[in-house]
């Protein structure tokens, strides 16, 4: 049987071979799901990607330098701009190196304020990583869902401390201020109606089909490859690896509080895939709940804040504390020469090695794909540039 002339074309060029050639491309800083402040570099094969790798730096501030000429106390704002989503931890990992340098003890009550405020601001984290993971993803509707409980939550902090995102709420030695009259009713009630609306969420976005079918499977991290690349809070645990901070090297009041600690069990696909670092995180805000409850319950009476002269002179020697935090482990790291400036400040945060990971998980997605690795990892830009 004779071919035709384009069917002898196309047989000359299969037999020959076909040559194709990587594109690269640029994924942000102007990409909304790099939020304005991430860049990919990206070799793809047609919509498979080769590699993409992280360029960082657009929000590098100098903030640990910074920390060298403000003092102490004055250090206390600058580090709610370390992780503007969850500033509270950052307060608490400053506030507990400093104490730990001079040998400060936090008066009861103003540890059960600081846990109250930490674990209010780890549920407002975590909302908003449900709603701009959604959004990422291309369902908006969820979005405002997630979004109007986080107003709630911005109103009890707002109420607290005066502010909205960046907090300056603790002190070198306990809290600046008590709670205010009627902030436990509010936020008991608040919690009364978070629980019912986190099942209203599930039934909504996160047992959705398309949702599940985006998630599941995707750019599973094991946990050998998670503990190697040094990854940290909910995105280690969505590995399956059971491993948290306030159970496992326990600080401040949270011996004496009950929880659950989530972990990935590839519930709807593999575990340590983008579903299952997903729902650890809605998991998280339920044990918050659980931990917030037990905090009014158990709160006694008494100081929040021990005397700490205005001119704070640690004595000579280092500091390293760890903390929790919605990202994960935060290390605090302080060296004191006896004067009212720290020698050196460094910190370490979960965002900074999320990142690392992501060229390794990378090669074989979907270039749409990416979008939700890199939503699912929870990367926030300042604490990756500092």
């Amino acid at each position: 049987m004779s071919l035709s002339g384009f069917e002898v074309e196309v047989q000359r060029q299969g037999n020959a071979g076909l040559e194709t050639e990587e594109m690269t491309l640029n994924m942000g800083p102007q990409h909304p799901s790099t939020h304005g402040v991430l860049r990919f570099v990206i070799k793809a094969d047609g919509e498979v990607m080769r590699e993409a790798i992280p360029d960082v730096g657009y929000l590098h501030r100098s903030i640990e330098k910074i920390s060298e000429k403000v003092g102490y106390h004055g250090f206390m704002p600058y580090t709610d701009r370390v992780d503007y989503v969850a500033a509270m931890f950052c307060n608490q990992g400053w506030s507990m190196a400093c104490e730990r340098l001079a040998g400060i003890e936090v008066p009861k009550r103003g540890e059960y304020c600081r846990v109250i405020a930490a674990e209010l601001n780890r549920i407002s984290s975590h909302l908003l990583f449900l709603g701009t993971m959604i959004l990422d993803i291309g369902a908006m509707t969820p979005f405002f869902h997630t979004f109007r409980e986080r107003e709630k939550i911005n109103d009890l902090l707002e109420e607290l401390c005066g502010a909205r995102l960046t907090y300056n709420y603790m002190r070198i030695g306990g809290v600046a201020w008590d709670l205010p009259p009627n902030f436990a009713e509010r936020t008991l009630e608040f919690l009364d109606a978070l629980e019912p609306a986190l099942d209203e969420h599930n039934d909504l976005i996160s047992y959705n089909k398309i949702y599940v079918e985006r998630l599941a499977n995707i750019a599973v991290i094991p946990p050998d490859l998670a503990i190697n690349y040094n990854l940290v809070g909910p995105n280690l645990r969505g590995s399956g690896v059971h491993y948290d901070i306030r159970r496992d090297e326990p600080y401040s009041v949270y011996p004496d509080l009950e929880f659950d600690v989530p972990i990935g069990t590839g519930e709807v696909g593999t575990v340590g895939d983008c579903f299952d670092r997903y729902i650890v995180r809605v998991h998280e805000i339920k044990q918050s709940v659980r931990i917030l409850r037990q905090c009014f319950q158990q709160m006694p009476t008494g100081a929040v804040i021990a005397k700490v002269p205005r001119k704070f002179k640690p004595p000579a020697g280092e500091a390293y504390v760890r903390i929790e935090s919605a990202r994960g482990d935060m290390g605090w790291y302080a060296v004191s020469d006896g004067s009212e400036f720290p020698y050196r400040c460094k910190i370490r945060t979960g965002s900074f090695s999320a990142m690392s990971i992501i060229d390794r998980v990378s090669p074989g997605l979907m270039i749409a794909d990416l979008v939700a690795l890199i939503s699912s990892l929870d990367v926030v830009a300042p604490e990756v540039d500092r």
